[in-house]
């Protein structure tokens, strides 16, 4: 094959990508990433795929290959993680995730010797932090974020903890998943390449329902039970590191342990904190000024340098000092309150309660309306749109805010949706 055959054939992977709410700007950068993740033939063939999941019997008449060969292509692609493979209602069903939080991540989370690990390292490491692009691109886009902060449970007083709702703990989602899964972090592992990892736990990644059954029937998770998984997110806690998740309500596919200094999302907190790139919790540290005596335990263990120490302004004590804390880029994650000694820091609730996404389609639908590609999503053309996925998104569509559904309506140009939404007055 020729090298602009080659160059076509990830051009069109790219392309592809980008009909996903959150994409991957092309680069030649992510070109590079793309050749040790693909070969040319899987980037033609993966440029062909649905967005949406389908079975080996849609990918063989896409490909115009016996269904054989088209399942021992899709089989390989599972097993390093570049599809996603699982089993519903009897059938067998595959879906590309996005770049990330997706299979970019996915090729870090264990340690593999079929790739160039630290050359991959290098590049999606320049290709995330050299520009904006990424980074804008993943967290800033729209107003529905991918991911959203989980409180740290044992900073909870117990005046609040029936404030706290099931979809706010870290461990309710441990604790109702079907299935659990325990990989090598990807953030810390790209950095470790890097010689730049701090001295956080590695193997504490946690993927959870249809995610993990499929990483861990590849290897690239270790299969626990909730508790398991809820000793991992105490040993998260006693290192300090923040609970980022998928923002939604229902079926939560991932929760990382971030780091401020390896993590991608708590970078693009510190980086971008004004334009809140993360969706914070539902509670908001206060500084109790009678007793905190400066010491600065919480400005370190912030994760995105929320809290400043500054004069405490008492003339019979000049050189007295107190914390300080910026509650615009507060992600009220509460690991401030954790560390404090003096006790001096309480929590309280945010004066505008946020509400995730009810579930990944939910959320998905808001993200691609937002950025404008919603049409992707309900008529892709690579396949026809079964009737059961045309379904949950229009539940989702129906679901939103009226002025949600006007730009929806606006992007689809159909008059079947202003029907829809007309007939049910909404």
């Amino acid at each position: 094959m020729s090298h602009r055959m080659i160059n076509t054939n990830y051009k069109i992977l790219i392309d592809r990508l980008n009909r996903f709410p959150q994409g991957a700007p092309s680069s030649p950068l992510l070109y590079k990433i793309l050749e040790i993740l693909f070969s040319e033939k899987e980037a033609g063939f993966v440029s062909l795929l649905p967005i949406k999941p389908f079975t080996a019997e849609k990918a063989s008449a896409i490909w115009k290959l016996d269904i054989t060969s088209s399942r021992k292509i899709l089989d390989e692609l599972s097993g390093r993680a570049i599809l996603i493979d699982f089993n519903q209602n009897g059938s067998q069903y595959y879906v590309l995730p996005p770049p990330m939080a997706g299979f970019f991540e996915f090729s870090m989370m264990r340690t593999r010797n079929d790739i160039n690990q630290k050359l991959l390292s290098e590049l999606m490491y320049e290709y995330i932090n050299a520009g904006d692009d990424f980074i804008r691109s993943l967290f800033l886009q729209g107003e529905t974020r991918i991911g959203r902060v989980f409180v740290n449970e044992p900073a909870v007083d117990d005046s609040w903890e029936l404030h706290v709702l099931d979809y706010e703990r870290a461990s309710e989602v441990i604790r109702t998943a079907s299935h659990i899964g325990i990989s090598v972090c990807y953030c810390r592992h790209k950095m470790q390449h890097l010689g730049r990892a701090c001295d956080a736990p590695l193997e504490i990644c946690m993927t959870f329902n249809t995610s993990a059954a499929s990483l861990v029937k590849h290897g690239f998770a270790k299969k626990v039970d909730s508790a398991e998984c809820l000793e991992v997110l105490h040993r998260a806690y006693e290192f300090n590191l923040v609970q980022f998740g998928e923002n939604v309500r229902n079926r939560v596919n991932f929760i990382c342990n971030c780091c401020s200094c390896c993590c991608e999302a708590m970078i693009a907190a510190k980086k971008f904190g004004m334009e809140h790139p993360v969706h914070t919790t539902n509670f908001i540290p206060e500084i109790k000024d009678d007793s905190c005596t400066g010491c600065g335990k919480c400005a370190d263990a912030c994760p995105v340098g929320a809290i400043s120490i500054v004069p405490a302004g008492n003339i019979n004590h000049p050189k007295l000092k107190k914390a300080l804390i910026n509650q615009d880029i507060c992600l009220g994650c509460a690991v401030c309150k954790r560390v404090c000694p003096s006790e001096s820091i309480i929590l309280r609730q945010r004066e505008k309660r946020s509400i995730p996404p009810y579930n990944t389609v939910h959320r998905t639908v808001m993200m691609a309306i937002e950025r404008g590609n919603l049409q992707d999503l309900l008529f892709d053309d690579r396949t026809l749109f079964s009737h059961r996925a045309f379904s949950s998104v229009l539940k989702a569509i129906l679901k939103l805010p009226p002025i949600k559904q006007a730009m929806a309506s606006r992007q689809v140009k159909s008059r079947f949706l202003e029907a829809i939404f007309s007939r049910y007055n909404i």
